[in-house]
C-alpha cells in the first residue's frame, strides 16, 4: 500500500504533511504536491495532517490513476520537508470540483 495526493490539493498546497513524513517522499509542483509511491512506507502519518483531505490510501477505489499521476510528477519535481503558508486561492479552492484544469505541471521551489 502507498499513499497518494489527489485532486483537493490542486490550487491549495497545504503543507502541513511534510513535515510529519518520515522518509522525505514529498515533492512540490507549483500548485499541488506529490507522493513518490516508491519511497512512501504507508505509515499513514500524513493523512490525517492535510487540512483539504487530499491524501488517500490506494486501497481506496479509482487510486490506481493518482498512483500513477503522484509517480510522474514526484520523479520530475523536488522534495519537500518544510512546511509553507498554503497557496492564497486555498480556503476558497478547498473542495470544489473539476481542479484537474487549473493543474500546472511547472515545478516547486522545494525545500
Amino acid at each position: 500500500m502507498t499513499y497518494v495526493v489527489t485532486e483537493n490539493c490542486i490550487a491549495c498546497k497545504y503543507t502541513d504533511c511534510v513535515e510529519v513524513c518520515p522518509v522525505d517522499c514529498f515533492y512540490e509542483g507549483e500548485n499541488f504536491l506529490a507522493i513518490h509511491p516508491d519511497e512512501c512506507i504507508d505509515c499513514g502519518v500524513c493523512e490525517p495532517e492535510c487540512p483539504a483531505d487530499a491524501i488517500r490510501p490506494d486501497t481506496e477505489p479509482d487510486m490506481a490513476k493518482w498512483v500513477e499521476f503522484n509517480r510522474k510528477y514526484a520523479e520530475r519535481w523536488p522534495v519537500i520537508t518544510l512546511k509553507k503558508d498554503p497557496l492564497p486561492t486555498a480556503q476558497e479552492m478547498d473542495g470544489k470540483p473539476g481542479k484537474m484544469t487549473l493543474f500546472s505541471e511547472a515545478a516547486g521551489e522545494g525545500s
